[in-house]
């Protein structure tokens, strides 16, 4: 679905994208020097290994559960929760089951 197709209508997050076997699926929903937002959908046992990123990142579960380590400790985050995945901190993510989350980052850095 194209960006234009988003704007000024109400949309259920979780049909905007689509799961795939063994794969993990992304589309950019805003895309701005200041920050982006990013439906992904994981197929069960898909994740993203450990990482840092340069910014805070807020990860809202759409659908499913994920297992988020963040620094070493593993958390367990379902549909409708969401988790802050701080700045230069490594974390990662595993599908315990399929999910789809959004991925909200700003790129600002505190001053």
């Amino acid at each position: 679905m194209s960006k234009n197709k988003l704007l000024a209508k109400a949309l259920v997050l979780a049909d905007l994208l689509k799961y795939q076997a063994d794969a993990i699926v992304s589309q950019e929903i805003v895309k701005k020097d200041t920050g982006t937002v990013t439906l992904f959908a994981f197929d069960k046992g898909q994740g993203l290994s450990e990482h840092t990123a340069p910014f805070d990142a807020l990860v809202y579960i759409a659908d499913g559960r994920a297992e988020v380590k963040i620094y070493g400790k593993s958390s367990l985050v379902k549909k409708g929760e969401m988790i802050i995945m701080p700045a230069n901190k490594p974390h990662a993510l595993k599908a315990v089951q399929k999910f789809k989350m959004l991925l909200i980052m700003i790129r600002s850095r505190e001053r």
